[in-house]
């Protein structure tokens, strides 16, 4: 049996339980995954599990890990031989710092752009502060890539947990019809072939959990 056991919620819908379980899948561990969906019937059990009543938590024996950058930092410690965060220091330090900018901001992009991997809304329209986000993403992407990506296809060359941290935001533009060009669509387009990201995709197309607030209907 394993010791580590990933909490989430769905696979579908949950853009921060999307981050810890591709970190996992990542890291190569042996792990058991527990899905709660956020429902009347199971808000008891996850206040039971998770100190903040809140998804994803990582369970490694009795220690319980419950936030997504602490996941990715023990994950990291848990595996040194992993290139988790980047060997260098100087992109060590770059891509914790665009970790913790993904961590913290983005909230108009995050508000009007709910994951929701089974959907497409071509031309789904964009607010101005929606737009900046989406610019501001693409200038990160462009500059760890111009920096410091020469070792690999991922923003820092090799996969790392900066990769997991994005993976949801790869989603939400193929979603909802944001177009890429250049460096950044070649690194959306990478990452979308990593097996971790393809392993949590595989759960999303299997899972049936249904949300309707998530699900638009655009107009023609």
């Amino acid at each position: 049996m394993a010791d580590y056991e990933l909490f989430i919620f769905d696979y579908n819908y949950s853009s921060w339980s999307m981050r810890a379980g591709v970190m996992m899948r990542a890291t190569g561990l042996p792990f058991r995954e527990t899905r709660l969906n956020l429902d009347d019937e199971t808000r008891a059990r996850i206040g039971s599990v998770s100190p903040s009543k809140l998804l994803p938590l990582l369970a490694h024996g009795s220690l319980r890990i419950w936030d997504s950058l602490a996941i990715a930092e023990y994950l990291a410690e848990q595996c040194p031989e992993l290139p988790l965060w980047p060997r260098a220091a100087d992109a060590r330090a770059v891509a914790r710092s665009a970790s913790a900018e993904m961590h913290a901001g983005f909230s108009a992009m995050r508000n009007a752009m709910n994951m929701n991997i089974r959907a497409h809304y071509p031309g789904y329209p964009r607010t101005l502060e929606v737009d900046r986000n989406v610019r501001r993403i693409q200038e990160l992407w462009s500059e760890l890539r111009a920096r410091f990506g020469a070792g690999g296809d991922y923003l820092c060359g090799e996969f790392g947990l900066v990769d997991a941290m994005f993976a949801p935001v790869v989603m939400r533009f193929r979603t909802y019809d944001v177009k890429l060009t250049g460096a950044c669509e070649a690194y959306a387009r990478a990452l979308l072939g990593h097996p971790a990201v393809r392993g949590w995709l595989e759960e999303a197309e299997r899972d049936t959990f249904h949300v309707a607030a998530y699900d638009y209907i655009v107009d023609a």
